[in-house]
């Protein structure tokens, strides 16, 4: 079951983009890479309303992220 995040967007702060599974580790939606992959391949994450494929996607500015309950904007 995923973890509830209460935050609605993100902030990039290293480069132009941030990859798929590091952004659900650093909200806390997941506990480690390996849930991550589970939950991406599972079809359980979308980014901009289509279901996520790639594990390591590169999010930008403008993305939405949407995992269980939570969804979180890409700045």
């Amino acid at each position: 079951m995923p973890k509830i995040s209460t935050m609605d967007s993100f902030q990039i702060t290293k480069g132009d983009f941030i990859e798929l599974n590091k952004l659900m580790k650093l909200l806390t939606w997941v506990n480690s890479g390996g849930e991550a992959k589970m939950f991406i391949k599972n079809g359980e994450v979308t980014i901009n309303d289509t279901v996520a494929t790639e594990i390591r996607k590169k999010l930008r500015s403008g993305d939405v992220v949407s995992f269980g309950e939570s969804k979180v904007t890409i700045e």
